[in-house]
């Protein structure tokens, strides 16, 4: 891995081809929540599946949380579908079958000259792509467990949301005052529409 892609460090913003073709940005896909990125073998590997199987598994959890999750692959774009479709994944999945981002990271699995995949990582990223922390997962318990995400995602949320915990000294005087830029997903809504339970458009939150 490139000697840059460490906590506290930016993740590269690559653009790629989703499981329905459409062109997706990272920073796109992440909004301002904290996003879980996999660095997938692909399609083939077994251990990709059990990783991908336990996400999906706790997806409800992750969505619940204001959390986004986004596998790349070296799949092409029928495999790809044929990934995501066997784990029963909600979220996008990306497709490199240039190796782009394997180039570019520098994680080429030279040990399996026969798939050329990337060395599976898995990184949990804060908003603006800030990287929280990295796993390798060229042996399988290299990778994150959900209660690993949920321990990283817990310390990082709490670096990043103002109203983490709303008791804090001056939240609620700004609450009062009308300034909702604190509090995640307020800020973005009108006073009138915050009092309805809808967002500045009218749409239900």
């Amino acid at each position: 891995m490139r000697s840059d892609i460490v906590p506290g460090g930016t993740f590269p913003d690559y653009a790629l081809p989703d499981h329905t073709g459409t062109v997706r940005s990272l920073s796109e896909l992440q909004g301002q929540d904290p996003l879980i990125l996999t660095l997938a073998r692909g399609n083939y590997c077994p251990k990709e599946h059990r990783q991908h199987l336990e996400l999906a598994e706790n997806y409800a959890k992750i969505a619940v949380a204001y959390t986004q999750v986004v596998t790349i692959a070296t799949d092409d774009h029928h495999t790809l579908q044929e990934f995501r479709a066997s784990v029963g994944a909600q979220w996008p999945f990306l497709s490199d079958p240039e190796r782009s981002v394997q180039q570019d990271l520098e994680i080429q699995e030279y040990t399996d000259p026969e798939h050329d995949p990337m060395i599976p990582h898995t990184l949990v990223l804060k908003p603006g792509l800030v990287i929280h922390s990295v796993y390798n997962g060229y042996w399988f318990w290299g990778r994150p467990s959900f209660q690993d995400l949920w321990h990283d995602l817990r310390t990082a949320t709490a670096e990043i949301r103002p109203d983490w915990d709303p008791s804090s000294p001056g939240l609620r005087e700004a609450w009062d005052a009308g300034d909702y830029s604190k509090f995640h997903g307020w800020d973005r809504r009108s006073p009138g529409a915050a009092a309805a339970g809808a967002d500045a458009d009218g749409r239900a939150v």
